[in-house]
């Protein structure tokens, strides 16, 4: 009887089942047996298991050479290990060491106490809290207020926004902190100039008595700010009394000790500001903005050029006599007068001065009337503009009106004697961009201005966010030397509700300070105290 095929499959499946495991068993005793086999001197071999021989001593061989591999590699590892231990702790050491010195005369912003280089790994961490601050490149902000503004100081004072209402809008750096902070950093920048590194590519080839020695006397203004996840950054600006060319400097501190970031020589003698005035009417206000004018630009510095653009007819005649006065006078012939037969429109009007330039490119400052600057502001101008790189939009300081904050005077004093920094007397109009330092090309690059806004403001506004979502670096501070002088406003009925509530805004912030409108507000209240104070004292007279 024939098994079924399912039967015969099994049965052929156990015997090689069978088999492998007796050749398995086989393969294992064999070894037992080369394992157990006593060992010869020499290099000889038991008879008949020759081959068996060599390849025990092959393996042996091949494990003894893993071995030492590993060995090694386990040796190369911990010297690795001590030798990172050891750059560890020097690198530590010196970080403790640059952080606990209190003056920077030891090339403390180059990371350098010695002659010797710091380590990679802490100059590659700085720099990379370089890079993620506003020092090289402009960073794209979704608004006007995404800005972090700078503070201006120079080496007595300090012109601050933040104010609040204890503090000043210039004051002395009162707290030991912050006045140790500026010296520390005025300091620094000292020790840039007069120490330069190879690496700065200047002066390296000078003799020790051919260098030009910097002192603090020497030091004009500089400009801070603070990211709270960066650092601090300052630009610092000396001069010579007897010289042209300034001294740059850039430090930044990235919550550690300064470390510096780059020093450059800048050449302003050559640098002319064409100074752009929209106007309609307002003839008198021009007459006195020409008055400064002529001392601060013709007499002072000379290297301005005036572009007035007037719309209308009406008192036309009125500014061309005034300019022409004011050439006859001073010999004074670069000013342009561009006529617009045009319904007022700020923006349009420095649109046209712009294009109205027409010998290539030139530091332009868009201003008005009644804006009343200093020789410095013009330089500061310069300093902070770059093209390609930076526009300025100088922090204006506005007065009140002087009716209110000179009441118990009978007359105001001159406005020479109203351009002071106090809390009562005006405020920095940090709200406003109107005022700006900026180059032809990049102003055209960028579009100008929105022509399609008609009316009061928000043309300014328009180029700022312009610029803040382009490349372009935008310096934003407060600047001692620019005072927008009190005049009184008019908000049209045509303006739209945007437009009108800026009008209101503006008009509002700009009559007097917080307390001098708490007394208008409450006048009645104070005259019926001093009544009921008057009866009370005469009744006591009396009886």
């Amino acid at each position: 009887m024939r098994m079924p095929r399912r039967g015969l499959v099994i049965q052929a499946r156990t015997r090689w089942l069978l088999v492998g495991l007796a050749l398995l068993f086989s393969l294992v005793l064999l070894m037992y047996l080369l394992e157990c086999a006593p060992q010869t001197d020499g290099n000889g071999s038991l008879p008949g298991v020759v081959g068996e021989t060599m390849g025990k001593e092959y393996y042996q061989a091949l494990l003894q050479e893993q071995e030492e591999h590993y060995q090694n590699r386990a040796t190369s590892l911990k010297r690795q290990i001590a030798q990172l231990k050891q750059e560890l702790q020097e690198m530590s050491d010196k970080l403790k060491s640059l952080q606990e010195k209190k003056s920077p005369k030891v090339n403390g912003m180059n990371y350098q106490g010695t002659k010797e280089q710091t380590s990679n790994d802490l100059l590659e961490f700085l720099h990379s809290q370089i890079d993620k601050a506003e020092v090289s490149v402009g960073a794209k902000l979704p608004s006007e207020y995404g800005v972090i503004p700078f503070e201006s100081f120079t080496s007595m004072k300090v012109f601050q926004l933040e104010m609040g209402l204890t503090r000043h809008p210039e004051e002395k750096p009162v707290r030991k902190d912050k006045r140790d902070e500026l010296v520390e950093v005025i300091e620094a920048g000292l020790e840039v100039i007069n120490n330069p590194d190879e690496e700065d590519g200047q002066d390296e080839d000078d003799g020790v008595g051919d260098r030009q020695l910097y002192s603090e006397n020497d030091f004009i203004e500089g400009y801070y700010r603070t990211e709270r996840d960066k650092g601090t950054q300052y630009e610092l600006f000396y001069k010579k009394m007897d010289g042209m060319e300034y001294r740059h400097v850039t430090l930044f501190r990235p919550f550690g000790p300064l470390m510096k970031v780059k020093s450059e020589t800048v050449d302003i003698s050559r640098s002319i500001i064409n100074v752009i005035v929209p106007l309609a009417g307002r003839t008198e206000a021009f007459a006195q903005f020409m008055q400064n004018f002529r001392d601060v630009c013709i007499h002072q510095d000379k290297r301005v050029h005036l572009t007035v653009v007037y719309f209308g007819h009406d008192g036309l005649s009125e500014v061309k006599s005034i300019l022409e006065s004011v050439a006859r006078e001073t010999d004074f012939n670069n000013y342009t007068l561009v006529s617009l037969n045009e319904e007022f429109n700020r923006g349009r009007g420095l649109d046209m001065g712009a294009r109205a330039w027409e010998k290539g490119e030139v530091l332009m400052f868009f201003c008005d009337v009644d804006v009343y600057f200093t020789a410095e502001f013009l330089n500061s101008c310069r300093l902070n503009a770059e093209p390609g790189k930076k526009v300025f939009y100088p922090v204006v300081f506005s007065l009140y009106n002087p009716a209110i904050v000179y009441a118990n005077q009978e007359i105001p004093p001159p406005v020479e004697q109203q351009l002071v920094h106090k809390k009562d007397s005006g405020f920095w109009r940090d709200f406003g961009f109107g005022m700006t330092c900026q180059y032809r090309t990049d102003f055209l690059t960028v579009g100008g201005f929105d022509l399609e806004v008609k009316g009061w403001g928000g043309e300014d506004v328009h180029l700022y966010r312009k610029y803040l979502h382009g490349e372009l670096v935008v310096v934003r501070t407060p600047v001692p030397g620019l005072f927008h002088l009190w005049h009184e406003k008019h908000c049209a009925d045509e303006l739209t509700p945007e437009q009108y509530r800026m009008c209101i805004q503006s008009k509002a912030m700009n009559e007097a300070s917080h307390s001098h409108l708490g007394m208008l507000v409450f006048r009645e209240e104070i005259e019926a105290h001093l009544r009921k104070q008057a009866y009370r004292t005469n009744s006591e007279a009396a009886g």
